[in-house]
């Protein structure tokens, strides 16, 4: 089956006991067992729920994954998969990772005795010569969060195995839709799902899908010892979420286009950063594994404060620390979304800009951000 057809109808069958075409809302915390150890492949809701099993089943068909383990946010998700690994042992990230990773990393996992190494993006076409015989994971965002960086899955991939350590990519912006890591050799893919997976700003839920038995294993037994557990109505927003996913991530990234043109031309903007530019230093990659550049757009202006003063000006453009959901936002990464890493040595640039763009009318967004930008200008003559 295409992508559109497997986010509607996978793992989704019509409820047998009724016919609804919908997949119900099992809003249950146990099963009535028929003897004791004898059901029907329930027995708890932490464990196990009709509705997360349908999520999982979707998510993972559309990441062309044989196991996938919904979680209750992108960090729970993150966090089981910290679990793979042992004090003493290695993880390497690109350097600029969602923010409240890097919190986890640095301020939950580093005093236990993990060790991690920040790598910054144009650093990991010599990967192997960042990992050692510690090493056990490789964890990459790309595009990354918030320098919309990009990252050759492939070879990093290659690098990885090669020193013994698993490769986890962080699918989150590009989605399913644009980008398969699994595809490209990746051992594990993990989503937030509360951005365009779920694509409406209305649930927080995380996904870690994975080809290997033994991984995928681990990360069930994980899930349910750790208990990081999607509810089953925020495991049906998603599942509802994921069916439009593909018609929406083509106007995301129609919009993000047009937005990111527009923003080169503009006096106040110093540089966009953006995949699908020609000039963006990783768009050569982009065009070989994805399928799209995606809905996000980074860009700097001269100063923290005009940077701060811009964001607050916006009205479409909604101030607001997330994205992937149909309504645009913009973000100063540096004071919000990352201000984590306020004091490592790649943190967000104090003059950075980020957008989520939405699947408003293009004409609509571009004049919200020309109005915004008109008082920089004034401000910067």
């Amino acid at each position: 089956m295409d992508f559109e057809t497997k986010a509607i109808h996978e793992g989704q069958e019509p409820d047998p006991a009724t016919g609804a075409i919908s997949t119900p809302i099992y809003q249950t915390s146990t099963y009535v067992q028929e003897a004791v150890g004898v059901h029907k492949g329930y027995d708890y809701a932490r464990v196990a729920n009709p509705t997360r099993s349908a999520l999982q089943t979707a998510l993972a068909s559309l990441e062309n994954a044989a196991h996938g383990v919904a979680f209750s946010s992108g960090l729970g998700a993150t966090t089981t998969l910290m679990h793979l690994i042992n004090p003493g042992e290695k993880v390497v990230l690109i350097a600029d990772v969602y923010g409240g990773v890097y919190r986890m990393t640095s301020q939950v996992y580093e005093p236990k005795g993990y060790l991690f190494d920040y790598v910054p993006a144009p650093e990991f076409a010599n990967l192997d010569e960042h990992l050692d015989e510690k090493t056990r994971m490789v964890w990459i965002e790309t595009p990354s969060n918030p320098m919309l960086n990009v990252v050759d899955i492939r070879a990093a991939a290659a690098a990885a195995h090669a020193a013994g350590a698993i490769l986890v990519v962080d699918n989150t912006f590009a989605t399913p839709y644009l980008q398969n890591p699994l595809d490209l050799s990746a051992d594990v893919v993990v989503h937030s799902t509360t951005k365009y997976l779920g694509g409406h700003s209305d649930v927080v839920g995380g996904f870690a899908g994975t080809n290997d038995p033994t991984i995928a294993e681990r990360l069930t037994f994980l899930q349910k010892s750790l208990g990081a557990v999607p509810g089953p109505f925020d495991s049906w927003l998603v599942l509802r979420g994921i069916k439009t996913l593909a018609v929406r991530m083509r106007q995301h990234c129609e919009n993000a286009r047009a937005v990111a043109g527009w923003l080169e031309q503009q006096e106040v903007v110093e540089q966009v950063l953006y995949p699908g530019l020609p000039g963006h230093p990783g768009h050569e990659i982009a065009k070989r594994q994805m399928r799209d550049f995606g809905g996000m757009i980074s860009f700097l202006v001269e100063t923290e404060e005009a940077a701060v003063e811009l964001v607050a000006r916006t009205k479409l453009f909604r101030l607001a620390e997330s994205l992937g959901g149909v309504e645009s936002m913009i973000e100063h990464p540096a004071r919000m979304t990352h201000a984590s890493t306020a004091d490592a040595p790649f943190a967000a640039p104090r003059n950075l800009i980020r957008l989520s763009v939405g699947i408003e009318s293009l004409g609509d967004l571009l004049a919200d951000l020309e109005a915004a930008l008109v008082p920089a200008a004034a401000h910067a003559k």
